[in-house]
């Protein structure tokens, strides 16, 4: 398949500006007879949403919760980026653009990213426009601090709760144009399938999750905001509902999944505690603002602490290593999620590990309270400082917090070109659900700053050019392509329920949830890869013979929900094998063991690797088809990176 990525012609800072100017237009009397549907009503889908009504278009909003509120952006903590330079510290557009390609790992268009970093300074505006209370300095101008992977205070925040008051910010915007019928909202309402008429994305298959009753949906166009894939890995930062199956279904429909392997570690969440557990709690990134990361000089200290003989107040400042200050002292605590997360494996594998299972570093905070006082660490930290303690039983302002590497964020997803369509014309795909803005590894505060620019700010002047191309008239829901879609999804539905197996979906869920870590996690290998793609394959085969779902179809069933998750995550987990198998060089968060450099850091091949892979659905039980993206840097020069 020939991939365009549609990027304009034209100097990197014009492009967008250019493409605005000559995407074709829908008048406004015209937008009236366009139907649009946006499933998913997180940031990007509320953003979307709410910007496309206001335009005049009548959409139709798609959430599987009770209420676009509980979507899982609220779980957001630290902030969001924007190049505003308030605080004159140097930041700019293109140092934005600089820090997130490099932080990629140069896996990312060039484009799209440029577009991101402009875009990004309208945002707070809107924002601040909604009653979004971010944080502001004594003199009322709004506070900025540092994220990981850029030397510049650019994150705009309010709190630890940025997520949530963004989604209150689109939340009201998309229940005003709710209040004004021009979009309808379905709650409880989970996409099962896109339904495709001669090629073009006409509409999607519903299950309403409380009635059990399948539906099906037309439209001009169809939206996909459905977030990232992380729960493949079962423990995850993600929410439990998270999941991948309306882009899912979209791929096997013909829409591209691009860069499935690059999928991204959080160096600060709580640590596994049991089994028992079925997420993980993130500690915001913003703590490595003033907290500092360190585990004992030697394997003896790190043993009598896990043996509980001494605690990690009696460890004197000479035995402690500050690893990411000692190893990275241009960024020390801040550099990128990937290298944080990797150095701390690193001193766990060593043996110097903290807390009763050894797999947990220090978060510390004890010089920051002793230089401004536990009121002002409170003042910017304090819910994140209650949750911790809420978890853990420990109080993060006596002893310094106890953190260690989780599956956060994917940067892969449905593949999108310049104007975010899919390879299945009238789809489109924004915020986490497509692959387009991080390359190998998101720089934090960057997942809100792209969701609310592709829904605020992209979507609404893409989507106008797709739909000027489409006659302004009805579609017809009666195409036989709409009845095919619906009885798959009932043959489907009903294949799951008949199956009367001896484990829970639950139970296969935990055991490709430990294959993925294992093998495709933080460090990754050729020999470990290989033996995860069959592992994944018995597993799968499993599944679909011996699968226990009670209840019936036709009536609330989390386990018939769970079950159908489940086997899209099967089918994922084993593409995102095969695409780390294919990717012969470490970069950002995939790291194959086989490619590092002399000081144990991720070692690209850009002649042989600066693409972006496109996977291209073949059949059930089928290999998938690569499709080669070729990435082109002329704007950056491709360098190993460094945060030394």
């Amino acid at each position: 398949m020939l991939l365009d990525s549609k990027i304009p012609e034209g100097p990197l800072a014009e492009k967008w500006e250019k493409h605005k100017f000559n995407v074709k237009l829908v008048n406004p009397a015209n937008k009236r007879k366009y139907d649009v549907i946006v499933v998913g009503t997180g940031l990007a889908g509320a953003s979307a949403a709410a910007s496309l009504a206001e335009l005049g278009y009548n959409v139709k909003a798609f959430t599987y919760h009770d209420s676009p509120r509980r979507a899982h952006s609220i779980a957001a903590q630290g902030g969001i980026n924007a190049a505003k330079n308030y605080q004159n510290d140097g930041d700019s557009v293109f140092r934005l653009f600089y820090d997130t390609v490099k932080g990629g790992d140069y896996r990312a268009r060039e484009a799209n990213v440029y577009r991101l970093a402009q875009v990004s300074v309208n945002i707070i505006d809107q924002c601040v426009a909604q009653g979004v209370p971010f944080a502001r300095e004594y003199g009322g101008l709004l506070a900025n601090r540092s994220f990981g992977g850029a030397q510049v205070s650019r994150t705009f925040y309010a709190r630890g709760q940025t997520g949530q008051q963004l989604l209150l910010g689109a939340y009201s915007a998309l229940s005003r144009q709710v209040a004004y019928g021009k979009v309808k909202l379905f709650t409880r309402s989970e996409m099962l399938d896109l339904v495709v008429v001669d090629g073009q994305a006409r509409g999607i298959v519903t299950r309403h999750l409380i009635t059990g009753e399948i539906e099906t949906h037309a439209a001009h166009a169809v939206v996909l905001a459905t977030g990232g894939y992380g729960n493949v890995f079962y423990l995850s930062t993600n929410a439990k509902y998270c999941n991948v199956t309306a882009p899912w279904r979209a791929h096997k429909k013909g829409a591209l999944f691009a860069n499935p392997c690059f999928t991204q570690i959080h160096p600060t969440c709580i640590p596994v505690s049991g089994d028992y557990q079925s997420k993980l709690t993130l500690m915001s990134e913003s703590l490595r603002n003033d907290g500092r990361v360190w585990v004992p000089a030697t394997v003896e200290i790190a043993e009598r602490l896990r043996k509980g003989e001494i605690k990690a107040t009696d460890i004197k400042e000479e035995d402690r290593d500050y690893f990411l200050e000692r190893k990275y002292p241009a960024f020390g605590n801040l550099v990128p999620r990937d290298v944080a997360s990797r150095n701390a494996k690193q001193m766990c594998d060593e043996g110097r590990g903290v807390g009763s299972s050894g797999l947990a570093v220090y978060l510390d905070f004890a010089d920051v309270i002793q230089r401004t006082g536990a009121a002002a660490v409170s003042q910017k930290y304090g819910n994140l400082f209650a949750m911790y303690e809420k978890i853990t039983d420990e109080n993060p302002y006596e002893l310094p917090m106890r953190i260690y590497p989780a599956v956060h964020y994917t940067m892969g997803g449905l593949w999108v070109d310049y104007n975010l369509q899919t390879t299945i014309p009238g789809l489109y795909a924004t915020g986490e659900c497509n692959f387009s803005d991080h390359g190998a590894n998101r720089l934090g505060a960057s997942a809100l700053m792209q969701g609310l620019a592709d829904g605020y700010f992209v979507i609404p002047y893409t989507i106008g050019d797709y739909l000027a191309n489409t006659a302004p008239k009805p579609v017809d829901a009666n195409h036989p392509a709409f009845a095919e879609a619906k009885a798959f999804v009932q043959a489907r539905t009903e294949r799951l329920l008949s199956i009367n197996g001896t484990r829970t979906p639950t139970e296969f869920h935990k055991a490709l949830g430990h294959i993925m870590w294992e093998y495709c996690g933080m460090a990754r290998s050729a020999e470990g890869l290989t033996f995860a793609k069959a592992e994944i394959q018995k597993l799968k085969k499993d599944f679909w013979t011996d699968v226990k779902i009670t209840g019936t179809g036709e009536e609330m069933n989390q386990s018939l929900e769970s079950a159908g998750r489940v086997a899209d995550f099967l089918e994922l987990g084993e593409l995102m094998v095969d695409d780390a198998l294919n990717r012969n060089e470490s970069c950002g968060g995939h790291f194959r063991e086989e490619y590092q450099t002399p000081e144990g850091e991720a070692l690209r091949d850009d002649e042989n690797y600066a693409y972006v892979a496109a996977w291209e659905y073949q059949g059930e039980n089928q290999p998938e088809k690569l499709n080669k993206e070729e990435l082109t840097f002329e704007n950056v020069k491709l360098t190993q990176r460094s945060y030394k």
